[in-house]
């Protein structure tokens, strides 16, 4: 499948990109992660040729905790017990990789830093990991309990997006709320009706990786932790998409980056700024694609 993951959308070029696409079409659209605007999708439309047929699935969410009270009902169990493990998770973060930061920092010896070093990461790694297991296992129990495919307002909500999805050119996923998005992508089982190219940016991009990670160097309260938030739909493997990424990271900051850079290794973190363009086929990624490497600098993978 043919993915392609665009730059903030501010300096639109999705226009160009639709234009390559069968003309005669619809083009399938998500604006989930805008919530409340979700319709709000003129500019958008304008962009598409007026070709777009919104999905609204933000809109088929409330529709389904109004007309399911108790998938509604489970549905906030589960969101609880998964702030609770994110909380918790973010306390044993901050621990774990202001050790790291500490050990890289240090003098003496490199040789014994270095190892040091590898295994404080290690120990980083584990905890992402166990963190998205768990994540992962409290989402799972939850539709093994409440089986949304044998619920009748949620199939029929599926059954929408799929005959929607099965003739349209291409789907284009915008950016937002990524947690809001990533939860009614799963929810409406997007990813198995998908049969045309997927187009997206932002937090639309990133809740097409196998993990979403949530990142922001530069907020009012200082440098925050890149922490693992939830699994997104794996259309795109091996990588976590870093929109915005000169805003929003230090990049200057080298040692800082090659922490990120190694935790998430061996998957690479790509850069997706103003102007980039990304056709991803069958998983082979163009070589002008901009990543960080292990050492916390900014290259090509052509020059890598």
């Amino acid at each position: 499948m043919r993915v392609t993951l665009l730059g903030p959308q501010r300096r639109p070029t999705i226009d160009t990109v639709a234009a390559s696409l069968p003309p005669r079409e619809p083009i399938a659209t998500i604006t989930a992660g805008w919530q409340e605007r979700e319709g709000d999708d003129a500019e958008l439309a304008k962009l598409l040729g007026s070709r777009d047929v919104n999905l609204l699935l933000h809109q088929r969410w409330l529709d389904v905790a109004e007309r399911d009270p108790q998938y509604a009902a489970g549905e906030r169990t589960a969101g609880e017990i998964i702030d609770e493990l994110q909380a918790l998770y973010l306390l044993r973060l901050d621990h774990t990789l202001q050790a790291v930061y500490e050990v890289q920092r240090r003098s003496g010896s490199d040789r014994l830093r270095a190892s040091v070093l590898a295994e404080s990461l290690a120990a980083v790694q584990e905890l992402d990991a166990a963190h998205l297991h768990r994540v992962s296992q409290v989402r799972l129990e939850f539709y093994a309990r409440l089986r949304p495919h044998d619920r009748p307002v949620i199939a029929e909500h599926r059954a929408e997006v799929a005959q929607v999805l099965a003739g349209a050119a291409a789907l284009v996923v915008a950016g937002g709320h990524v947690g809001v998005l990533t939860d009614v992508l799963h929810l409406f089982n997007v990813a198995a009706a998908l049969r045309s190219p997927v187009i997206a940016w932002s937090a639309g991009a990133m809740a097409l990786a196998e993990r979403i990670v949530l990142f922001h160097d530069r907020s009012a309260h200082g440098p925050g932790h890149p922490e693992v938030y939830t699994s997104g739909l794996s259309l795109v493997r091996g990588m976590v998409p870093l929109p915005h990424a000169r805003a929003r990271l230090l990049l200057d900051d080298a040692p800082r980056m090659a922490v990120f850079a190694r935790r998430f290794a061996p998957a690479r973190c790509v850069l997706l700024e103003n102007g980039t363009r990304l056709d991803i086929d069958d998983g082979n990624w163009p070589p002008a694609t901009r990543v960080l490497t292990e050492d916390g600098h900014v290259t090509t993978l052509e020059a890598a």
